[in-house]
């Protein structure tokens, strides 16, 4: 048996009564594992011997993000510059930037390329205490690229380093050169959709519902056959514009709808009647420099809500999770509680980490050994830390994924 002792754990499965229920904190608690699954979660006082004690300020679940772009090729820095200096993103995205830029340089790497960059990405999440990860496609727009992005993310499930869960996006954007929106629309459905389904390589389909990028119709209509397929969906939805994405994703009972700031009240209804979980992306709205949602306003909706990194080249360019979690409590007005359980337990559900075998986001005796842990004697410095904190383990299936000596800060 491995034992891992703490000043605190926080379990993130305590009762949905309250957000400090729910983290569920005990001082001077014992984690045991055996194999990959945890055997003893109590205090340490009464823990079984171990073969092997470890000792760190706080565990938690591992963490999950629930929204990444992880796989692309080349660096849109450039771009960035222009947009510190003035200029609106969707004007650059019509001049040839924004998505079409990486979908270019995406196109131009070779699978051995874009393999070893999405590994040094998905390492850096880890680092930062992730053990599992939603992974998106949407930066090949073709058939051809949009497997081969698939198949690297399933093939970066593979590693030991975190579980992966992967959406096709191929409705991110319209291809470099393409005019006809129906046309393409159609191959997304017609012809992308039914080889990613063949080889197994989508758990969920995603769709960009916004302006500048596909109306609500056009969503309806890829949703609806990724749903007909057996797969489940989620969206983009109101980053710049309220299209009705919210109505409908609780329509078509979706994992999540995603950025969010111009979500009406009347779509955070059916978000919430419909369990459709809210995912925050504090990394984009910073960067854009946009006005973040408001969190009280979800909160007082019943809507869940997660937060994730949005890792992207254009326009969050980051693995930090902690930090995002950090931004959300300064930008959005998360509780700190909130926000630790946004990046274990609500993301694990948008996600859709939720099965028996690989239930993420909680520490539970017979569940996965997945758990993280940091030199903190306090859970709340996630929220107060502002991007200074990195794992000092992370453990997934009860195999280290990273081990550093880290010095402990707060």
């Amino acid at each position: 048996m491995l034992r891992i002792d703490a000043l605190v754990v926080a379990t993130c499965d305590g009762s949905d009564d309250s957000p400090t229920a729910a983290l569920d904190l005990r001082e001077r608690a014992s984690v045991g594992i055996e194999g990959d699954r945890i055997v003893y979660l109590g205090p340490t006082e009464n823990a079984p011997v171990a073969d092997e004690v470890r000792e760190v300020g706080c565990v938690l679940p591992g963490f999950v993000d629930p929204h990444t772009h992880l796989v692309f090729g080349g660096s849109r820095v450039d771009e960035f510059r222009r947009r510190m200096g003035g200029e609106d993103y969707r004007t650059l995205a019509k001049e040839g930037g924004g998505i079409a830029s990486t979908v270019r340089a995406t196109r131009a790497s070779s699978d051995d390329t874009l393999f070893e960059l999405a590994r040094a990405r998905l390492s850096a999440l880890s680092g930062f205490g992730v053990t599992a990860v939603e992974i998106k496609s949407g930066y090949g727009l073709d058939v051809e690229t949009e497997l081969r992005l698939l198949r690297v993310a399933r093939r970066l499930g593979t590693l030991g380093l975190a579980r992966v869960t992967t959406s096709f996006l191929g409705a991110h954007a319209l291809p470099p050169g393409e005019a006809d929106r129906g046309r393409y629309v159609r191959e997304v459905i017609e012809a992308q959709l039914p080889r990613v389904v063949a080889e197994g390589l989508a758990d969920t389909v995603d769709v960009y519902c916004d302006e500048g990028a596909f109306s609500l119709e056009e969503t309806r209509a890829i949703l609806s056959a990724a749903k007909a397929a057996g797969l489940a969906t989620r969206a983009h939805i109101g980053q710049f514009a309220d299209l009705g994405g919210a109505e409908l994703l609780a329509e078509l009972g979706a994992r999540s709808g995603d950025h969010l700031e111009q979500v009406d009240d009347a779509g955070l209804a059916a978000m919430a009647k419909a369990g459709v979980v809210g995912v925050f992306l504090p990394g984009a709205w910073r960067t854009l420099r946009q006005t973040p949602p408001e969190a009280d306003r979800f909160r007082g909706a019943g809507v869940a809500m997660a937060i994730g990194t949005d890792l992207n080249p254009g326009t969050s360019p980051t693995a930090n999770l902690p930090l995002m979690a950090a931004l959300a409590v300064r930008d959005a007005g998360f509780t700190i509680e909130e926000a630790i359980l946004g990046i274990t337990r609500v993301a694990a559900q948008a996600a859709g980490f939720t099965e028996k075998e690989s239930a993420s986001g909680r520490l539970r005796v017979g569940g996965p050994a997945d758990l993280c842990g940091f030199e903190i004697s306090d859970p709340a410095a996630l929220g107060y830390a502002f991007g200074d904190l990195r794992a000092s383990l992370a453990m997934m299936a009860g195999s280290f994924a990273t081990v550093a000596s880290i010095p402990r800060l707060w």
